[in-house]
């Protein structure tokens, strides 16, 4: 064919690349021979020859320019096609296959889902279309309706009587033999709506949903706020209708505090506000509701609190109850301090006649009430104290609250709450130990039937109280408790908080900070002396003068805010050493009891070291007064039977001090869920547990406490007697095991305002009750018994500790000693706040208890422990500073506990 009717050229896309593929597919197996290869010249400078490719195309260059622009094209083009699957190229000028820019694919149209978006580039390709995100919103709200229809109809409305079904928990003594089955026998009995008075449903409405009769059944803002709170970590609230709240207490099936229980829940309320009369819902409300006391529903309240059928509730008895739906543990005027010490009589006295005055009045403002109905009721009704277990008589019931206490109270390690204890169905394995029980009450017994009586000498003899606790020193577990008579007929366990004064126990916590950090240097100013001082060694010299001046660590006499000395009382008026100065040692101090010496110790060492050796070895800081008056060493506070046990166990396990304890281990259906761990610190250097305790022997040996000998055993002890004679304390301890007893008085009705402790000059026909008399008794007699077939086990002896100090003679001059107390010119000083210790979540509480009680007895002057006939001259202003009577001082206690 001529070369003028040849085919014009065709632009051929893909460059010499894209050529060599095409002579590659039209010649199998046979290779394209590379530009300039044939060694022509059109091969060499890219002539304007025309060429048939290999498959019949024809290529065509013209010149050198053409040729690199070709090259550009193909390089750029195959880089995309690169980037691209096969098949997905776009079409271009040049082909199917060429390099340029065009519409979708076919494969690009056939996806379901446009993203990243094809046709976009850069930030664009990822972000979503109109379509896309109205089509995904419209297809989620779509699900939820879907998922929301199927679990309203999934979901049944509960029954109530159901949830009658508690289980026991089972208490097992230290030996794993059973002590009592107790938890699941439900006090409930159901009533009609018709027998519950009308105030007491209004009651309800007007505290807690007062749209009750027109809302759904749910609180969407209820249910957020649980749900945030949950999110945080907390527990969810209770339900913020009555319909919730009735739909909670009926599923019984299922109490995890979850979010796919709170949806469920919420699921359920719906159906029972949609399916459930609203009388229903009251009634099953009123008759589920827990009210305390193990009282579930409106008429096990009733007989609980006022003895009486729900039918004969009055308007304020129906508020009154209303206010134990909120918590009993914080609202039942009888307290609840084993679970929470600031769950006092009178902090839960409060709080209950405050909730029960806004109910009424709420019930006023909603047209619930009358005025003039409402004005009749302005204090609390007069309720009872019934506790419905007869099982839980005699210790069983102290040793179950303690028990339940130690659990609740640390529900982020055991995982028990108070609702899964009403639940029932645990194993709850106790540290008590069966014999040591039954011999302390035998020991405390016997001293009751000798020596009071109440009938005989009703004016010393009523109201007298014992309290104790027995905890081993090697790993804190509490071994025996003594509290009270009867936990069906006295309700305050009086080995935990009583709110009685220690006196002077609390003086080896003084010598022990004193020989850890030493007393402050007198040259030295104060923030200097802080860190120069001297550890005192137990022959140190102190003055046991009577009416001694207290001074500061300098030797400037103390003087309170309103310029007034501090003369400090001992017993009977009596000075012990030898003048001048009547120098006495530390040793002989404690074993004779001597305020004056250890005052001044105390003020020497200074009072925040005193204050932080008693919590090292294991006393709670909320148990503990203020640092403000010098009569802080002397023992002020108000520490637990529990706790001074656990406090002296630190000196006798040589320093190491160990949380007492009273749950070795709970288990449930599925197994074990909580197993105590040992935690020790080492609260004091060994040389200094063992030179306290060096000391303390000497007590019992052949001073205040030698009644609390035992027979072939070291002892060590500490007697204790409070100003005014209101308590009196033994503590004492052996290798193996230590032992607090205290005896007070105080009137035991559990309604009044203010416990008022008593005096007990004549108690047990003694001129006045010492805590060598009728405590260290108790201790010898328990003692004996409980470590009968033990071994003797002595104790260490204490390597030499610190420097005797005071050992020059003393310039001051010999007082005269009289019999009787030297009056002071000086008016009582009044206490500053940081004295005070106010119940932890009150703020309206008293501050001082000289407010509260009108009761200005003021502690222990000590002597050969025996109290004092009078207190302090200046000092009867600590008077004001006796503790806090609201006593949380107890083994569970408060923020620091």
């Amino acid at each position: 064919m001529s070369e003028h009717r040849r085919k014009p050229p065709q632009p051929q896309g893909g460059g010499r690349a894209a050529a060599r593929r095409g002579q590659s597919g039209s010649s199998p197996g046979r290779r394209a021979a590379p530009r300039g290869a044939t060694g022509s010249l059109s091969d060499s400078y890219g002539t304007s020859s025309h060429e048939y490719g290999p498959g019949g195309e024809e290529s065509s260059y013209s010149g050198r320019a053409e040729s690199r622009r070709a090259a550009q094209r193909s390089s750029s083009g195959g880089r995309r096609k690169a980037a691209e699957p096969a098949g997905r190229g776009r079409r271009g000028p040049g082909g199917p296959s060429g390099p340029g820019r065009g519409r979708a694919t076919a494969y690009d149209k056939k996806r379901i889902i446009d993203y990243p978006r094809a046709g976009k580039y850069g930030a664009a390709r990822w972000v979503p279309s109109w379509k896309l995100v109205t089509g995904l919103f419209i297809g989620f709200f779509g699900s939820m309706v879907a998922v929301a229809g199927i679990a309203y109809a999934m979901v049944t409305v509960p029954t109530l009587a159901d949830t009658a079904r508690a289980q026991n928990n089972v208490y097992y003594w230290s030996d794993k033999s059973e002590m009592v089955a107790t938890g699941g026998e439900t006090n409930r009995q159901e009533v009609n709506l018709a027998q519950i008075p009308k105030a007491m449903q209004n009651a309800v409405i007007s505290q807690e949903n007062k749209t009750f009769y027109s809302d759904s059944g749910i609180d969407p803002k209820g249910i957020a706020r649980a749900v945030f709170n949950m999110a945080r970590g907390g527990e969810t609230q209770g339900g913020s209708t009555i319909t919730q709240q009735y739909v909670k207490n009926a599923m019984l099936d299922d109490q995890s505090q979850t979010v796919s229980r709170k949806f469920k829940e919420i699921f359920v309320s719906v159906k029972v506000g949609s399916t459930v009369s609203k009388d229903k819902i009251m009634e099953g409300y009123l008759n589920s509701a827990y009210y305390g006391r193990g009282a579930y529903g409106i008429q096990a309240a009733a007989r609980a609190y006022f003895d009486k059928d729900a039918a004969k509730l009055n308007e304020g008895e129906c508020a009154f109850l209303s206010a134990m739906l909120k918590g009993a543990t914080y609202y039942d005027p009888a307290g609840a301090t084993s679970f929470d010490t600031a769950a006092t009589q009178e902090a839960n006295s409060r709080r209950a006649l405050r909730q029960m005055q806004d109910t009424l009045d709420k019930m006023v403002e909603y047209g619930h009430l009358d005025a003039a109905t409402r004005a009749k009721y302005t204090k609390l009704p007069d309720w009872k104290n019934p506790r419905s277990n007869n099982e839980l008589s005699g210790q069983v019931g102290y040793l179950v609250d303690l028990a339940n206490a130690s659990l609740v109270r640390n529900s982020d390690k055991t995982g028990i709450t108070e609702r899964k204890l009403r639940e029932g169905g645990l194993s709850i394995y106790t540290t008590f130990d069966k014999k040591k029980v039954n011999e302390l009450k035998a020991a405390v017994e016997k001293v009751q039937k000798k020596n009071i009586k109440p009938k005989e000498r009703p004016e010393t003899d009523k109201y007298v109280q014992f309290g104790g606790a027995s905890v081993d020193p090697a790993t804190g577990a509490i071994k025996a408790i003594y509290g009270g008579e009867d936990a069906t007929k006295h309700f305050t366990n009086n080995a935990d908080v009583t709110g009685a004064q220690v006196g002077s126990t609390f003086k080896p916590f003084v010598l022990a900070a004193a020989m850890k950090w030493g007393v402050r240097d007198k040259d030295l100013p104060e923030n200097q002396a802080q860190d120069e001082r001297t550890k005192v060694n137990p022959q140190s010299l102190y003055s046991g003068q009577n009416d001694l001046k207290i001074k500061e660590y300098d030797g400037s006499v103390w003087k309170n805010e309103k310029d007034e000395e501090w003369l400090q009382e001992n017993d009977g008026q009596k000075s012990y050493g030898s003048p001048p100065g009547y120098k006495i040692d530390l040793r002989d101090a404690m074993r004779e009891s001597v305020n004056s010496a250890f005052v001044q110790l105390g003020m020497d060492v200074g009072l925040d070291k005193v204050k932080e050796s008693a919590i090292d070895a294991g006393l709670l800081e909320g148990s503990l007064t203020g640092t403000s008056y010098p009569s802080f060493s002397i023992g002020i506070s108000d520490p637990s039977a529990i706790r001074m046990a656990g406090a002296y166990s630190t000196f006798a396990a040589r320093g190491k001090q160990r949380e007492p304890f009273s749950v070795l281990k709970v288990s449930g259906k599925d197994g074990t869920i909580y197993t105590h761990e040992d935690e020790t610190k080492q609260a004091f250097e060994e040389d200094v547990a063992d030179n306290v305790t060096d000391v303390l022997k000497t007590v019992v040996e052949d001073g205040t406490g030698s009644n609390a000998q035992l027979t072939g055993r070291e002892v060590a002890g500490k007697t204790g007697t409070t100003d005014g004679n209101k308590s009196a304390w033994f503590v004492g301890y052996t290798p193996q095991l230590a032992t607090s007893i205290n005896m007070f008085r105080y009137d035991d009705n559990e309604k009044s305002k203010n416990r008022t402790f008593l005096k007990m000059y004549g108690t047990g026909n003694q001129k006045k009750i010492h805590g060598a008399s009728f405590p260290s008794e108790i201790w010898h007699d328990y003692m004996e018994q409980a470590l009968k077939g033990t071994e003797s086990v002595p104790f260490p002896t204490p390597a030499p500790i610190g420097k005797v100090i005071n050992d020059a003679p003393s310039p001051t001059p010999t007082p005269t000693v009289s019999d009787t107390p030297t009056p002071t010119p000086t008016p009582t000083p009044t206490p500053s706040e940081s004295e005070a210790s106010p119940t932890p979540s009150e703020s309206e509480s008293c501050q001082f208890d000289f407010q509260c009680t009108g009761d200005t007895g003021s502690t222990d002057t000590g002597g050969t422990d025996g109290g004092v006939t009078s207190s302090p001259t200046a000092t009867e202003s600590e008077g004001s500073t006796r503790g806090n009577g609201n006593g949380n001082g107890g083994l569970f206690a408060g923020p620091t506990g």
